[in-house]
């Protein structure tokens, strides 16, 4: 297969009715690399909305069990990606993510705002560091897969396109990011978690590389230091490096999805989706006491 063989296969295929068989192609072939980092810098992001983070912060999920509910995310997202959204996987994944966030009072704007972060973040990133851009199709297919799971997360208002999810993320972001000492504490976590998966002399470096990727409006938030221009400069040109030497590589020949990342480490012995995420006890931990009860039709 040629270097853009797979590229030709997108640009055939209609990224509105085959939306999610698009965004698979590009997430589990193209860029899963690429997507994975873009999505915890999407995640990571969310915590700079101090409505976000406090709550983050109150549940202590994201403080004190940061590896698991990293993995738990990742998978629960990636499932309804590796088996489509009427797959009996898609839909208990679904099913998991409404329970959650639905014991917690989360509003809409910031569930659209997080959903925003899946489709704008990742087609900044790859723009930026990916061995080529994201062709208009897999950017059409990217908004239709997540508008899909938006309606099945019960979201009103979504964007329709990705200039109004680009739009409405920089807009709320403009209007929210703020400090939080508590959304600190979860961003310190997210940090340190991501500076575990290597050798622990290698954690300052990896703390400072981490924050040489991070646009100055995260840095002023989080009240973070920022890196030298320098070391900016040198990080992000390796990144970019990275990119072409992939692009010299042949295409990838098997799929590589999620839970086969490395950074996955909760679950040696395997795991259910059912099983995945938390399960709040009303009155505790940010969780109100009246839930809302979730039926298996969310998923539907």
């Amino acid at each position: 297969m040629k270097r853009f063989a797979r590229l030709e296969q997108i640009r055939r295929m209609d990224p509105y009715r085959e939306a999610t068989e698009v965004y698979r192609l590009s997430v589990a072939y193209e860029f899963p690399w690429d997507f994975t980092r873009a999505l915890e810098l999407a995640l990571y992001r969310t915590y700079a909305v101090p409505s976000i983070g406090r709550l983050l912060a109150e549940t202590a999920e994201l403080t004190e069990r940061t590896q698991q509910r990293y993995d738990d995310t990742s998978l629960l997202l990636d499932a309804v990606v590796e088996h489509g959204f009427g797959s009996d996987e898609g839909k208990t994944a679904i099913r998991r993510i409404n329970q959650m966030h639905r014991s917690y009072d989360i509003s809409n704007d910031d569930m659209r705002y997080v959903l925003c972060t899946f489709v704008v973040v990742p087609k900044r990133w790859i723009d930026a560091y990916g061995w080529r851009r994201m062709s208009r199709h897999e950017i059409v297919a990217s908004v239709v897969h997540y508008r899909t799971l938006g309606r099945h997360m019960g979201i009103k208002d979504i964007p329709e396109t990705y200039e109004e999810f680009e739009s409405c993320l920089d807009g709320y972001e403009a209007a929210h990011f703020a400090w939080d000492e508590e959304a600190r504490r979860v961003s310190d976590a997210t940090l340190d978690l991501m500076s575990s998966w290597y050798p622990r002399p290698l954690a300052p470096l990896l703390r400072t590389t981490t924050l040489a990727l991070l646009d100055d409006s995260l840095l002023r938030v989080f009240r973070y230091t920022p890196p030298s221009a320098a070391t900016r400069a040198w990080v992000r040109r390796a990144v970019r490096l990275r990119g072409r030497a992939v692009r010299l590589l042949p295409p990838r020949s098997a799929p590589h999805f999620a839970r086969q990342n490395w950074e996955i480490k909760g679950y040696p012995y395997g795991y259910r989706l059912d099983d995945l995420g938390t399960r709040p006890v009303a009155g505790v931990r940010g969780c109100p006491v009246r839930h809302v009860a979730a039926s298996d039709a969310e998923a539907g």
